[in-house]
């Protein structure tokens, strides 16, 4: 038996939903469960874990699908607190304020830079060059300050670049029609890698950064790092622009179901540029952070950023499908990243097996996103057949 829906444009239901047609939406959403996507011929919209009816009527089998579900949903947060509570226990140092402290203010840079990168692979993208740009924008900060003391300057000069970058990717990319963003992403990493050596003073770390930079990248307020501060403040401000902004939706929407997208008349290259954009400006935060905690700028800085950002939004439970994901997770995901590392650090392991480690977490969490899709799949067609 097939849902019958009321007679509203797909456009309407995305860009400006009634209350009547929300509740439709939400109401035809429990019949498939996407995760934190719901399709319904055509329409995409932003939804919460809704619980689809299995277990009423499909016995033990459905129960355990939707249980498998709840879990993989939580599994990001479930594995943090696990890690916690086992290196809380072979290593009591872990937990002292300090250490707590210090990863934190560790894991700031990678927090703030996965947010864009978050953005961007919820649009089914990927952007590779976030580690060159961050070092591009610190050396353009560096060589501002051996002109002017101007924090606001400098700050600037950071995060202009950052947009700038982004710009470019999204720009070629949307505007080029090239086939995938990784092309032109991975030519801009060598791009920004090549003109950070080019323009640093003799191909090299500059020392020094006005003291706002590094209040913010090494001060703390009340006892709490101000790198983790930027971290909620950045955070905050995406999630209000997923959640309160048509934007929002339409990312989703631009990453769920593409040509649905095109069809109901968003504006589906701007958003891709837009999230580029955004990428580029974390980018630019992420550099005056990282500037005000070394108290330098270096065209090394950045190494393999765009690996541990794609790992922390996969770890965090997100697809290169698109269309799924949640700011929270991928901050999660950036924090396990820092504790796994703090904790191999804590024990002397050697720092090449910490890259090992971390590959094997990213392993788990692309498996986990294929169950999740596998069971997905089963519990539509169970309730396909409910519906018959």
């Amino acid at each position: 038996m097939e849902l019958a829906l009321p007679a509203f444009s797909q456009r309407d239901v995305l860009v400006n939903p009634s209350a009547a047609d929300k509740e439709t939406i939400d109401e035809a959403a429990t019949f498939v469960f996407y995760g934190e996507r719901t399709t319904c011929r055509g329409i995409v919209a932003e939804q919460k874990n809704v619980a689809i009816p299995l277990a009423e009527s499909r016995g033990p089998g459905a129960s355990a699908i939707l249980v498998g579900l709840k879990v993989l949903s939580a599994g990001p947060v479930l594995i943090l607190l696990i890690l916690v509570a086992v290196i809380s226990v072979t290593t009591p140092v872990f937990l002292k304020p300090a250490n707590i402290s210090n990863i934190l203010a560790q894991t700031s840079v990678i927090a703030i830079v996965s947010l864009g990168q978050h953005l961007v692979i919820l649009t089914r993208g990927i952007d590779l060059s976030v580690g060159a740009n961050l070092a591009l924008a610190t050396v353009m900060g560096g060589l501002l300050f051996k002109v002017t003391d101007s924090a606001t300057v400098v700050i600037a000069a950071m995060m202009v670049t950052g947009v700038l970058v982004g710009f470019v990717n999204g720009a070629v990319y949307v505007f080029g029609r090239l086939p995938h963003p990784f092309i032109i992403t991975l030519a801009t990493l060598s791009i920004c890698r090549g003109l950070a050596y080019s323009i640093s003073e003799n191909h090299t770390t500059m020392r020094g950064m006005p003291d706002l930079v590094v209040t913010i990248g090494g001060g703390d307020t009340f006892g709490i790092p101000n790198p983790f501060i930027v971290v909620v403040i950045c955070a905050f401000l995406v999630l209000l622009m997923m959640k309160a902004m048509v934007w929002g939706r339409w990312i989703y929407a631009v990453g769920g179901a593409p040509e649905a997208a095109v069809e109901m008349g968003i504006p589906v290259k701007w958003v891709l540029v837009s999230a580029y954009v955004i990428a580029g400006l974390c980018c630019g935060i992420g550099a005056v952070v990282l500037s005000g905690r070394t108290e330098a700028t270096s065209p090394l800085f950045g190494n393999l950023l765009e690996l541990d950002t794609i790992a922390a939004v996969i770890i965090g439970g997100a697809s290169f499908l698109g269309g799924r994901g949640h700011i929270g997770h991928a901050l999660v995901g950036a924090v396990m990243i820092g504790v796994i590392r703090n904790a191999l650090n804590l024990n002397n392991v050697d720092a090449f097996f910490q890259m090992v480690a971390i590959g094997l977490v990213i392993v788990v969490a692309v498996e986990a996103d294929v169950w999740r899709n596998y069971l997905e799949s089963r519990a539509r067609a169970l309730q396909a057949g409910t519906s018959q």
